[in-house]
């Protein structure tokens, strides 16, 4: 019996998995998806292709080399968002409260349910009913908390199922990598290889005095994670259709430059509120309200991103062409709409490694300083 019982469920390699639905050729061979160009990355790769050394995020020049006999495939979000969908639909049906974390993984609460049905039980039924109704193959993890779930499905990857009974939370996380745990980069990685911590178990003997001494505020989250403590919630999904800014000006203006330094920050805070949000966007609406109140509104259809390059080439462009009055400007407005889940990272398909390296610093920055942190010598000229 669980006094809390959280299921994590993870499409296996997702992007390719729907690839081979839509092309049986496929199966069985190393595929890779991502930029086509050598400056672009890997959004996803199969098993086949992992064995050669190749990962999500990887340079695409790089992913030739190791495995120049690999399907190279450019990627379509959106047929990954249709499939997504599918799974959010089969999940609905049957789940009282389910969190969906990113376009091909979700959290289900099913506190209580061990009473009548056997939460594990039913948690590999709901996985058969994905795996029949949509094609895709599914993972998943069953424990007291998102923490221990999420490392579970890891643990029971490819196409597998894993519980954690409560109360063996600690011995199952004890000989694992500390990299396995969720939130640990490169960087906090390094460190702790460095100090001689390689094991979960080993972090969860340390201190935790110690570790905030060593990693600061973050210090005693790593402590928590090492101990098997997560008390995050599942928190319903609903389903938010776009994002959007406007700006009244105080006075109306003909001050263009001014405007545009505005729609830069509008653009860069609008971003960032996608990617932390695991979300992309694939329409942008700019609106312009002139000093008579009369407004008007120029919309396009994009490849999903989160890009704040991409997005303020289209925001630019999108404005010069609607700014055809010449009047004075009452109001603008930028609106990004048909979202969708997605990593950052994962959608970039024709994005270079640098630029992916680039947009996560500054989001770091934000993320810890606050959004204003940070952004375009132009906006903060405004």
């Amino acid at each position: 019996m669980y006094n809390r019982a959280i299921l994590h469920m993870d499409l296996d390699t997702f992007f390719v998995s729907v690839e081979r639905l839509q092309n049986s050729s496929f199966t069985g061979k190393p595929v890779i998806i991502g930029g086509m160009s050598d400056r672009g990355v890997v959004a996803s790769c199969s098993y086949e292709a992992r064995k050669f050394g190749v990962h999500s995020a990887m340079p695409m020049k790089m992913a030739r080399r190791l495995c120049p006999q690999a399907i190279f495939l450019r990627g379509d979000m959106d047929s990954y968002t249709k499939y997504s969908n599918l799974v959010t639909e089969v999940i609905k049906e049957s789940s009282p409260v389910y969190e969906k974390a990113s376009i091909d993984e979700f959290y289900l609460d099913l506190t209580g349910m061990d009473k009548y049905f056997g939460c594990y039980k039913w948690s590999n039924e709901l996985r058969q009913k994905v795996i029949k109704e949509t094609g895709l193959p599914i993972s998943l993890g069953l424990s007291v908390n998102k923490l221990v779930s999420k490392i579970g499905t890891g643990e029971a990857k490819p196409n597998g199922t894993l519980e954690i009974p409560q109360g063996k939370e600690k011995p199952f996380l004890a000989p694992l990598p500390v990299k396995k745990i969720p939130g640990i980069g490169k960087v906090t990685y390094k460190k702790l290889s460095f100090l001689g911590v390689r094991k979960i178990e080993t972090l969860r003997k340390i201190p935790p005095q110690l570790l905030e001494r060593e990693f600061g505020k973050n210090g005693r989250k790593l402590w928590e994670k090492a101990n098997a403590i997560d008390t995050t919630p599942v928190i319903q999904y609903s389903e938010r259709k776009s994002i959007s800014k406007e700006r009244t000006f105080n006075e109306d203006t003909l001050d263009i430059n001014m405007i545009k330094s505005l729609l830069v920050d509008m653009t860069e805070k609008l971003a960032y509120e996608l990617r932390s949000k695991n979300k992309l966007t694939s329409v942008i609406t700019v609106k312009i309200r002139y000093a008579d109140f009369n407004t008007y509104t120029k919309q396009r259809k994009i490849p999903y991103t989160a890009n704040d390059r991409i997005l303020l080439k289209h925001i630019k462009e999108l404005f010069d062409s609607l700014y055809q009055r010449r009047q004075l400007i009452r109001l603008i407005g930028i609106k990004f709409s048909g979202l969708t889940y997605g990593y950052f990272q994962l959608d970039l398909f024709e994005d270079n490694i640098r630029d992916i390296n680039l947009m996560q610093s500054l989001d770091k920055i934000r993320k810890r300083f606050g959004i204003n942190a940070v952004g375009r010598a132009v906006a903060m000229g405004r």
